[in-house]
């Protein structure tokens, strides 16, 4: 059995546009990139420069919507550390 053809070395730019998309809505970059790769897949885009646009897109349109992820969860965080019952430490 031979083994399985290792996956090929994703551009730099397709990096760099997850990472800032990654950043934006306030989680990792490899569930930024899972994301692209999901809805390539879906629309059928197999090459690299379709997803690099694809990346792209979905960071335009997050940035459109005016919902800072980041600053969400910010807001959340402080609001439970806040609450008379949350416990820091045990």
């Amino acid at each position: 059995m031979s083994p399985a053809p290792m996956p090929g070395i994703p551009d730099r730019s397709f990096n760099a546009a997850c990472g800032h998309l990654a950043t934006k809505l306030g989680i990792s970059l490899a569930a930024a990139r899972r994301r692209v790769e999901i809805l390539a897949a879906k629309e059928g885009l197999r090459d690299t420069a379709a997803k690099l646009a694809l990346a792209q897109r979905l960071l335009e349109e997050t940035r459109a919507s005016g919902l800072d992820r980041g600053q969400l969860f910010d807001g959340q965080l402080r609001s439970v550390g806040e609450d008379d019952l949350f416990m820091i430490e045990d």
